[in-house]
């Protein structure tokens, strides 16, 4: 450990309260763990030591008094030149506490929803228990199952917070339209916004519906939106108010009064928007380091120009896997942090104990882009897991057939045996008949528009691979292992190599509560230990880090 320069040691001195300054690495990372107190490394005849308690001077003069120095055992009130100062910082503190304070929120953290269920009932509830924020990924599920998670969570945490994710359905507008109904229905009031590339009227419909003035005269609106993004056209239309022409056609619907659409013209389409950076699933892999500041400027210009009353807390997600990460996306000015690949695999994420083995074994670059099955005609991508699978590989090669020929029946013999072979593992005329049945059930003018274009039945048949994927990932389908679809980011990778060699190295231990507590609370160690090096004091190369530590440990710190 270096001391600071003379300048800037001399220019505050410590008062000794009732405990000696302690030197020794084990009780500097002690005092450095310990959030919530201020951190005092004080020079103790001529070693850097920690110091509790006492009395901070600070000389602005630039002349500060001469040290007094305290032989062992000597008498309170002494002083000591301090080398560097670092104020409390309980995790809590972290983020934007207007975020915090508008979703009734202890800590600046959001469990991202993942799809087909995998943000799961049990997820949310773990979140929002401990004063954290989660999203269920109701993408990919029926309404049914929607409306079957949302009675358990609704069960498990009454008015704790919680949300539900509405993702954009270009090919399938009635299933949106029901979603926003059901949570329309029940009063689920907070919604993540995914996938968005317009604004649709489902989503305006949810976000003003029973739009209202207070006696204060603020306009409310019941529902908050906390759209993630990942793109500045798309924030821009997040920033702003709904849409004119969507405002109309609901008024003109009935679904809005004329009072109501006046009020929603001052609001802006999201309470909350996510920067997503390069995340698993859905993402244009943009660098978070570049994509949050862009972002928050975009903000900043559209508070200002629409004169909205309130800012719009901007969130980052994408990326955060490690103590690190967490503590980049604060120092940038992140409202809050968003989680995804990692909770995938937490024992409480809805996926199989493959997919959660798989997921421990993941290094950064195990990681690819392939076709999305409900963008596939769009050419729309996800970013997947490719060790121990070979999905990523068979969707791209469907999705090369899918743009040279026009239909099945012009497919070469030789690759379409190989298709029946390796991926559909049944001829393709059986597959259709599957595929044909399936979209019988939930959305006939497919099945009509397929008997008319014969490149829309193929793109259904090989949609019907993508959209199984998923689910036979998270079921665990064991036939199936090398077929498993799993949306997976680098930050996985990242986590993986900073949990090697503890506790939270092995699956089984990784659970969402303990994951959560670890990266906000490294972050703020780490934040703390940044602090100290910009006063000139470098600390050493094993407590300028965080390992992972069992919650009962961060909880004794944090006392």
């Amino acid at each position: 450990m270096h001391d600071a320069p003379t300048h800037s040691r001399h220019s505050c001195l410590w008062t000794q309260g009732d405990w000696l300054p302690q030197s020794g690495v084990e009780n500097i990372q002690d005092a450095l763990y310990s959030l919530n107190q201020p951190f005092v490394l004080a020079d103790r005849n001529g070693q850097p030591a920690a110091a509790k308690g006492g009395c901070l001077t600070f000389e602005l003069s630039g002349n500060p008094k001469s040290a007094g120095k305290l032989p062992e055992g000597g008498l309170s009130g002494s002083s000591y030149p301090v080398l560097a100062f670092a104020p409390p910082l309980p995790p809590e503190n972290l983020g934007d506490p207007e975020f915090k304070k508008r979703h009734h929120l202890r800590y600046a953290y959001v469990g991202g929803a993942m799809a087909n269920g995998i943000t799961s009932t049990a997820m949310v509830e773990a979140l929002g228990k401990a004063g954290m924020m989660g999203f269920y990924g109701a993408a990919g599920l029926t309404p049914d199952e929607v409306e079957a998670a949302i009675y358990d969570v609704r069960e498990k945490l009454a008015d704790l917070p919680y949300g539900f994710n509405l993702i954009h359905s270009p090919g399938d507008p009635e299933l949106e339209a029901a979603v926003v109904g059901l949570y329309l229905k029940h009063g689920i009031r907070k919604v993540c916004a995914s996938a968005y590339l317009n604004l649709t009227p489902f989503l305006v419909q949810y976000r003003v519906s029973g739009i209202y003035q207070n006696s204060q005269g603020n306009i409310v609106c019941p529902n908050q939106v906390v759209a993630k993004v990942s793109r500045e056209e798309v924030a821009h239309r997040f920033f702003s108010p709904p849409p004119e022409k969507i405002l109309l056609k609901l008024v003109e619907s009935n679904l809005l009064t004329r009072q109501q659409a006046e009020l929603a013209r001052h609001v802006p389409m999201a309470d909350s928007l996510t920067a997503e950076a390069d995340s698993g699933g859905h993402t244009d892999n943009r660098p978070a380091i570049s994509l949050l500041p862009t972002i928050i400027a975009l903000r900043n210009e559209m508070v200002t120009s629409h004169r909205y009353p309130q800012s719009i807390p901007v969130g980052l997600g994408g990326g955060i896997g490690t103590p690190q990460a967490a503590a980049a996306a604060f120092s940038m000015g992140a409202a809050y942090i968003l989680t995804g690949s990692v909770n995938q695999a937490c024992v409480e994420a809805g996926t199989s104990e493959n997919v959660r083995r798989l997921l421990a074994e993941v290094r950064q670059a195990d990681v690819a882009m392939a076709p999305a099955a409900d963008m596939f005609e769009m050419g729309g991508k996800v970013q997947v897991l490719k060790r121990g699978t070979m999905f990523a590989q068979r969707a791209a090669k469907l999705y090369e057939l899918y743009a040279a020929y026009d239909r099945l029946e012009n497919i070469p013999e030789k690759t379409r045996l190989q298709l029946e072979r390796d991926i559909f593992k049944s001829t393709l005329d059986e597959e259709w008949r599957r595929t044909r049945a399936f979209f019988t059930e939930r959305d006939p003018r497919q099945i009509a528009r397929a008997e008319q274009d014969p490149r829309h039945k193929m793109a259904l048949v090989f949609r019907s691979y993508l959209g199984q994927s998923s689910r036979w990932a998270t079921s665990g389908n064991p036939s199936r292992k090398m077929d498993y679809q799993i949306w997976c980011g680098p930050s996985m990778g990242a986590f993986n190599a900073w949990a090697r060699g503890s506790f939270l190295e092995k699956p089984e231990n990784r659970d969402t509560l303990t994951i959560a507590m670890n990266l906000l609370f490294g972050a703020c160690i780490l934040t703390r230990a940044g602090w100290i090096r910009c006063q000139g004091v470098a600390l050493p190369p094993d407590m300028d880090a965080y390992s992972p530590l069992p919650l009962d440990v961060i909880v004794k710190y944090l006392r």
